[in-house]
């Protein structure tokens, strides 16, 4: 109890003298959940499915009012000209991207709407999330990282922080924005996808990621390439390996409309991969942080990772690491560096080797 008691009081302390809270959102896959997490992939997919329909619906609401406008000049309406304009943008891939960007995320860098979601759902398989203690936290000696800890949750079998899934619709859509000015400018696709790449880099390097929690995170640029992918695909076909993945929105008469054929599996699963995992892909870390990192990782993630890796070769994780430094053949930004953590260094000289978990 006492020693619980100082734990609270060192991360009460910390959280008083941190100005860079809001910005320092890290997660940790590094401890495992005492118990598998329940799989809550179809859940999410269906919460994402249904803001997708209500922002189809207040576009195309949007689309009549400024037709009708055009048509009878009632009071409140713009210029003729303006009013197409709105329809214009209305009806382009950039325009719903938009509005569905503000519907599930929002223009707050502290968290988004999603996240929040995310975060206070009541879903309906338990456990849906999973918070390593305090003292047993990769985090454990920057209490400021551990406060806005994203929790671990589990989608179509694979486990990785709910920040993931909000780098996916928030940064994804930087990416989206900073790729379409790009070509607007003359860029190919290869160079304006490079630009979006180099952003999401920089801010690895500075106020996402060393400058503020001192973590600099591969899975982080995972997530933000898919959401790239994500919103290059609300309109258009989608190339993912070998598949086609048709656009889950298309515009039939001067309307947005939803493609429900084949929703579910195509909106979201595809972009959910090992990358998001943050042991599996590892991330680089601070010189003042590196250290306690790797200590906490030995002492308490190892030992969980020996009971509960089923046959477990050293060379299985060498590879299962390694197969996340592209994305089907794309490169999302992946970077080696120096002080970077990695399972198979940790826990060498564990041995693991019984049961199923999931996750091999």
């Amino acid at each position: 109890m006492i020693k619980n008691g100082i734990y609270t009081v060192i991360l009460a302390a910390s959280l008083l003298l941190s100005p860079l809270i809001a910005l320092a959102f890290e997660t940790d896959q590094f401890n495992l959940p005492p118990v598998a997490l329940a799989d809550i992939g179809d859940e999410v997919t269906e919460y994402v499915e249904e803001q997708l329909h209500i922002v189809v619906d207040k576009v195309n609401a949007q689309i009549e009012q400024s037709e009708r406008c055009i048509e009878s000049r009632t009071k409140g309406c713009d210029p003729v000209e303006k009013e197409r304009a709105k329809i214009a943008k209305l009806r382009s891939p950039e325009g719903l991207a938009e509005a569905f960007y503000e519907r599930i995320a929002g223009g707050n860098l502290m968290t988004t709407k999603f996240g929040k979601w995310m975060n206070s759902h009541e879903f309906r398989s338990q456990p849906a999330r999973y918070k390593a203690p305090y003292k047993e936290s990769i985090y454990a000696l920057t209490p400021f990282n551990y406060a806005t800890l994203s929790p671990t949750v589990r989608l179509y079998g694979h486990e990785f922080g709910i920040d993931k899934l909000e780098h996916l619709f928030q940064q994804g859509y930087q990416y989206f924005k900073i790729y379409n000015e790009e070509l607007k400018k003359g860029s190919t696709a290869e160079a304006a996808t490079q630009k979006a790449i180099a952003w999401g880099q920089k801010t690895e390097r500075t106020y996402y990621g060393l400058m503020t929690s001192g973590v600099y995170s591969n899975a982080d640029l995972y997530a933000n390439y898919v959401g790239l992918k994500f919103y290059q695909g609300l309109t258009k076909s989608l190339q993912i390996a070998e598949t086609n993945r048709p656009a889950p929105v298309r515009v039939s008469n001067g309307r947005w409309q939803v493609v429900e054929e084949h929703l579910k599996e195509n909106i979201l699963k595809p972009l959910i991969a090992d990358q998001m995992n943050e042991a599996l892909n590892p991330s680089s870390y601070r010189h003042t942080l590196v250290r306690s990192v790797r200590r906490s990782v030995k002492r308490y993630a190892c030992p969980k990772w020996v009971d509960l890796l089923p046959h477990y070769r050293p060379t299985n994780l060498i590879q299962r690491t390694t197969s996340v430094e592209m994305w089907n053949g794309e490169d999302y930004g992946f970077a080696k560096k120096d002080r970077t953590v990695k399972l198979v260094d940790m826990c060498s000289n564990h041995k693991i080797q019984t049961r199923q978990f999931g996750l091999f």
